[in-house]
C-alpha cells in the first residue's frame, strides 16, 4: 500500500461528491474541487473554487424573518475542458457508464505531490475508442497558478477533435441541499474585452456586496495542428479548438490559469495581473516541478511517520488538506480556518473554533501561519468589543460562527430536514468560543517563547476575553460564588430548560472552568510582559486594579455544578430524564443527530441526559490533568484521582457521537486507562471523512477540525508533547497498535527537533544551531538539551494496557 496515494478504480457517480471534496487541491489563497474538467454542477458532480477570505452577504426571508447570510463564495470556475471525436459525444462519463462505453477508469491523489491524475478510456457511439489522461495542480509555488494537462491517444482511429477550454462565472453556492431556496447568485459579471494574445482568455466579476473584484485567466496550449476561435457569452469565455488527430499519436493540451482579486497585496488591477501571471507561467512540466518543490519543502517540516501503512495513509490525507487550506501563502491574507476548509459550502464556510484542533500541529511545524490565524482573531477584536457592548458587558465576546469583519454569522434559525420544519437556532449563545481564542493565544505563546506577539496583541486579546467572563460572571451572596448564566456548551443539544421559554443554561461546566483557567492565564500574560508594555497596556484598556482584582476574585469563587460524584455538565442536568437509548437505537440505527430525531417526533433532547459530545468530557481533551486539578483544587473542590474516570464512565454512555470531534475526544482521553478502546475510536475518528460516516456532510466540504485533530492526537496525546512552561514536557502513551512513531518539531526558535517512541525508549535529537538549550521533562526526571545532541531514555511502560474488566 502506498502511503501517499488515495485512489479509485472505478467511476461511481453515488460517491462522486464525496471524491471531488477529498480530491481537492489547494494552496492556502485557494483550493479547487476534484470535479472532472468536462462536469457542470447538479445532482452528481459539484465543481467549486473558494478564495479564503472571500465573502458575499445576501438577504432573504426565512420562516417569516429577515436574515442575511455570508458565505464564503464559489468562484469562477477554471476547470472547464471538454473532448469528443468530430460529430461524437462529448466525454460525458455518466452517459458513458450508463451506455456501457466506459471501457475503464482510474483516479488517484498523489498527496506527496499534490497531483490529482485521471486516467479514462471510453468508446463513443461510433465505436471509436480514445485514451484520456489527465495531471492536475493547484500551484503551491504560485500562489495563484493552477494547470490542467489533458492528453488524449485515439485508439482506433484518426481524424478531427474538438475541445471546448473555457471560464465559467456562472456558477452559484449550491453545494449544500439544506440552503437550496436561498439567495445563491454572489457574482456580478464585467464585460471584459479579451486580449490580444489568441492563448489567453479573461473572465473579470466581483462580488455582490462585498464588492471584490475576481479575475481569472487562462492561457490553452495544444501540440498537434489546431485552428481556434474564441468566443463569449454572459459569464463565459471560452476557446473551441479543432485538433489534427492520429491514431496512436498523443495530443497534449495545457491549461495554466491564474487567480486574482482586488483585496491582493502589490496589484494595480487584478485582470491584468492575472494575465500578466498565465502569460509568464511556463509549461505545465515546468509549473508541476516547482509544485512538487514546494510540497517536498511542507512534507519536510511535517514529519509524522508510524509504522502502520492505513493510518500513516490517512494521516498524510489529513496533514495534506490542513496544509491546502491555510499555508504558508495565507499568512497576509488575513482569513480565518473555516470548519470545513476550502473543499465545500456547508457552513457556508463560516470559522468557528476549530483552531483549537488545528493550532497545536501548526505551532509546532509553522509558528508563523498559527500567528497569522491568531492576528485573525486580533484583528475582530474591535468586532467582539462592540457585541460585548451591545449585550450590555466589558470587554470582548467573540462570535460563534466569524466570516469577514467579525460580527455574529450564526443563524437564528435552522432546517431539520427529518422533519422539514425551520426552528429557532440558539447556537450564538456558545460564548465559549472566546475563551478558546485566549487558549489558543497563550498555548501558542508557550510553543513559540513569541513576547513580541504576546505583548503586540495576545495579551490585549487575553484581558479582553477575560474581562468579557469576569463581567459576564455574577455573584451569588448566599453561596459566595460567581455564576455565569444563559450560554450553550460545545454539547449544543442542551441550548434552554424544560419549559423554560428562555434560552441558556446557567453555569455550564466547560465555560465555568475554563473561565477561570482564562482569567489566571491573562494575568500571567499581562505580568510576562516588560514593565514599560505592561503599563501601557494597562493604561490603554483602562486596565484598574480594581478590575485585576475583580478576575482574581471569580478565579477564586467560580461555581462548578457536581452532581453524583461526578461535574455536572450544568446546573440542573442531574435533574433531566434518562433517554432509552436501546430503543432509539432499535428503531433509527444511526441515533448521531438524536437532536433532529427527537424534534421530528415533537420531543427535544433538553429533556434527557443526552449529549451530542459531552462539554465535560471536553474539559479533559483542553486542559491538562494538573491544570484541571489545579482550577478545581483553587476553588475549593476537593475531588481525589478518581474523578476523571468517574466523570468519562458517566458521560460516554450518554453520548451519541453527533459531531465529528466527538469520537476524536474520547479516542484523547481513554488513551490513560482503555488503549484498546482508545485506538478503536482514534480510527473511527480517522476514517471519518474517507468513509463519509456521517452520510453525506464530507462531500460538503471536510470536517477539518476533525482532521486536524487526529493528526494532533499522535502528537500530543500518542506521543505526550506539550509545552506548558517553559518546558518541553514529555508523556508518551503509545498504544499497542503501533511500534514505533517518529515526529519533527520546532520549539522555543529551535527549526529541528526529532522525536522517536517506541514501546521500549523515548529518544530527543536536537539539530546543531544557535538556539538556547531546551528543558526537556519525562515523568520525574528533568534535562537540558544542548544544540546538537541527543537524550533518551526508556519507556518502561510505553504500552497503555486496557482497562480491567
Amino acid at each position: 500500500m502506498d502511503r501517499w496515494i488515495l485512489s479509485y478504480d472505478d467511476y461511481d457517480p453515488g460517491t462522486e461528491r464525496l471524491r471531488e471534496a477529498l480530491c481537492t487541491l489547494g494552496n492556502g489563497y485557494f483550493a479547487t474541487r476534484g470535479a472532472a474538467p468536462e462536469s457542470s454542477a447538479g445532482g452528481t458532480h459539484y465543481p467549486g473554487t473558494y478564495i479564503a477570505g472571500c465573502y458575499d452577504r445576501l438577504a432573504a426571508e426565512v420562516a417569516g424573518r429577515d436574515i442575511d447570510n455570508a458565505d464564503l463564495v464559489n468562484m469562477p470556475n477554471w476547470l472547464p475542458l471538454a473532448f469528443r471525436a468530430a460529430g461524437g459525444e462529448w466525454l460525458d462519463l455518466d452517459q458513458a457508464q450508463a451506455d456501457g462505453r466506459l471501457l475503464s477508469y482510474r483516479q488517484e491523489l498523489d498527496v506527496r505531490r499534490g497531483v490529482v491524475t485521471r486516467l479514462v478510456r471510453v468508446r463513443d457511439s461510433r465505436g471509436r475508442t480514445s485514451r484520456v489522461a489527465q495531471r492536475r495542480i493547484v500551484s503551491m509555488h504560485d500562489p495563484h497558478l493552477a494547470a490542467l494537462e489533458t492528453t488524449v491517444v485515439a485508439e482506433d482511429w484518426s481524424g478531427t477533435a474538438q475541445i471546448v477550454s473555457a471560464l465559467d462565472g456562472r456558477v452559484v453556492n449550491a453545494g449544500v441541499a439544506r440552503y437550496r431556496g436561498l439567495p445563491e447568485a454572489h457574482l456580478r459579471h464585467t464585460k471584459t474585452a479579451q486580449p490580444d494574445d489568441p492563448e489567453l482568455l479573461l473572465l473579470r466579476t466581483r462580488t455582490n456586496s462585498s464588492k471584490i473584484g475576481i479575475a481569472v485567466a487562462a492561457r490553452t496550449r495544444v501540440s498537434a495542428q489546431t485552428a481556434a476561435t474564441r468566443r463569449s457569452e454572459h459569464g463565459w469565455t471560452g476557446h473551441d479548438l479543432t485538433l489534427d488527430v492520429r491514431e496512436g499519436v498523443p495530443v497534449t493540451i495545457e491549461k495554466v490559469a491564474a487567480v486574482f482579486t482586488s483585496r491582493d497585496h502589490a496589484v494595480e488591477e487584478c485582470g491584468q495581473a492575472a494575465l500578466a501571471a498565465v502569460a509568464d507561467a511556463g509549461g505545465f512540466d515546468a509549473l508541476l516541478e516547482r509544485h512538487t518543490s514546494a510540497w517536498s519543502r511542507l512534507w519536510r517540516r511535517c514529519q509524522l511517520s508510524v509504522d502502520h501503512a492505513e493510518v500513516q495513509r490517512v494521516l498524510n490525507l489529513h496533514i495534506f488538506h490542513l496544509l491546502q487550506t491555510v499555508s504558508e501563502h495565507s499568512v497576509d491574507l488575513d482569513a480565518g480556518v473555516p470548519a470545513r476548509g476550502l473543499h465545500g459550502e456547508a457552513y457556508r464556510g463560516h470559522v468557528f473554533w476549530d483552531e483549537l484542533f488545528i493550532l497545536p500541529f501548526l505551532t509546532m511545524r509553522f509558528p508563523q501561519i498559527a500567528r497569522a490565524l491568531l492576528m485573525y482573531r486580533w484583528r475582530r477584536l474591535p468586532a467582539a468589543r462592540r457585541a460585548a457592548a451591545a449585550v450590555g458587558r466589558r470587554g470582548a465576546m467573540y462570535p460563534w460562527q466569524s466570516a469577514a469583519d467579525g460580527r455574529e454569522e450564526t443563524q437564528r434559525v435552522h432546517l431539520n430536514p427529518r422533519s422539514g420544519r425551520w426552528l429557532p437556532d440558539h447556537s450564538h449563545l456558545q460564548r465559549h468560543v472566546g475563551l478558546t481564542i485566549a487558549l489558543n493565544v497563550w498555548r501558542y505563546y508557550e510553543a513559540t517563547g513569541d513576547i513580541e506577539f504576546l505583548a503586540e496583541h495576545g495579551t490585549e486579546i487575553m484581558l479582553e476575553v477575560a474581562r468579557f467572563f469576569a463581567d459576564l460572571a455574577g455573584y451569588d451572596r448566599s453561596t459566595d460564588r460567581y455564576e455565569i448564566h444563559g450560554v450553550m456548551g460545545p454539547d449544543e443539544y442542551h441550548d434552554a430548560y424544560p419549559g423554560r421559554d428562555e434560552p441558556g443554561l446557567d453555569n455550564n461546566a466547560y465555560t465555568n472552568v475554563l473561565t477561570v483557567w482564562v482569567l489566571r492565564r491573562a494575568l500571567d500574560a499581562l505580568a510576562a510582559l516588560p514593565e514599560d508594555r505592561r503599563t501601557e497596556l494597562r493604561e490603554r484598556l483602562t486596565l484598574t486594579r480594581q478590575e485585576i482584582t475583580r478576575f482574581e476574585d471569580v478565579a477564586r469563587k467560580m461555581h462548578v455544578p457536581f452532581h453524583d460524584g461526578v461535574i455536572s455538565q450544568f446546573d440542573g442536568y442531574a435533574d433531566l430524564e434518562e433517554l432509552d437509548w436501546a430503543r432509539y437505537r432499535e428503531r433509527y440505527g444511526d441515533i448521531r443527530r438524536l437532536d433532529r430525531i427527537l424534534e421530528a417526533e415533537g420531543d427535544s433532547p433538553n429533556r434527557y441526559k443526552a449529549s451530542k459530545q459531552a462539554d465535560v468530557l471536553m474539559l479533559f481533551y483542553v486542559l491538562a490533568p494538573g491544570e484541571l486539578d489545579d482550577v478545581l483544587r483553587q476553588l475549593g473542590y476537593e475531588h481525589g484521582p478518581a474523578l476523571a474516570a468517574r466523570t468519562i464512565g458517566y458521560y460516554l454512555p450518554r453520548t451519541c457521537d453527533g459531531s465529528t470531534l466527538s469520537s476524536l475526544v474520547h479516542a484523547w482521553i481513554l488513551a490513560r486507562t482503555d488503549g484498546d478502546t482508545a485506538w478503536n475510536l482514534f480510527l473511527e475518528s480517522l476514517f471519518s471523512d474517507i468513509t463519509d460516516a456521517q452520510h453525506g456532510t464530507t462531500a460538503e466540504g471536510v470536517h477539518l477540525g476533525a482532521m486536524a485533530g487526529t493528526v494532533d492526537l499522535v502528537q500530543r496525546c500518542h506521543a505526550g508533547v506539550s509545552t506548558r512552561g517553559r518546558t518541553l514536557q514529555l508523556e508518551p502513551r503509545l498504544p499497542t497498535a503501533l511500534g514505533e512513531l517518529r515526529l519533527g518539531l520546532r520549539y522555543q526558535g529551535h527549526w529541528g527537533i526529532d522525536l522517536t517512541c517506541r514501546q521500549d525508549l523515548i529518544r530527543v535529537t536536537l539539530h546543531p544551531g544557535a538556539a538556547s538549550p531546551i528543558r526537556v521533562s519525562y515523568r520525574a526526571e528533568e534535562t537540558e538539551i544542548q544544540p546538537g545532541t541527543s537524550w533518551e531514555s526508556s519507556l518502561q511502560h510505553g504500552r497503555t494496557e486496557p482497562a480491567a474488566g
